[in-house]
């Protein structure tokens, strides 16, 4: 992946919404400030059959920020595809993307997010 691509791992020591929220906001403060274009969030699915407390926590704050314009577009994992007007948003910045490993694999666990 190209440098202006940026992995963040939301899931890592099991953080709770709040903290999720703090972590979102460090990474795109810094994501910003480095030049990134694109943000890979890593936010798990809730794959026992029950939570998905973070991936909707996640979009939801999402949601929030393109409304208020402080970002440009982001993408659900399980619409990450080449078929989709807004993946191919993040091919026109990020031509790369079209490389990524979940491209067409329907991964509920993550969000794209053009900056």
């Amino acid at each position: 992946m190209s440098g202006r691509v940026r992995i963040i791992n939301l899931e890592e020591g099991f953080p709770t919404r709040d903290q999720t929220y703090q972590k979102l906001e460090v990474a795109l403060a810094r994501a910003r400030k480095d030049g990134i274009a694109v943000l890979k969030l890593i936010h798990g699915y809730g794959s026992s059959g029950a939570g998905g407390v973070l991936r909707f926590a996640v979009r939801g704050f999402l949601r929030q920020r393109k409304e208020r314009g402080e970002l440009s577009v982001f993408v659900n994992g399980e619409s990450f595809s080449s078929f989709d007007a807004r993946s191919k948003e993040l091919f026109a910045k990020v031509p790369e993307l079209v490389l990524d490993s979940d491209l067409g694999r329907g991964n509920k666990g993550i969000t794209l997010v053009l900056l």
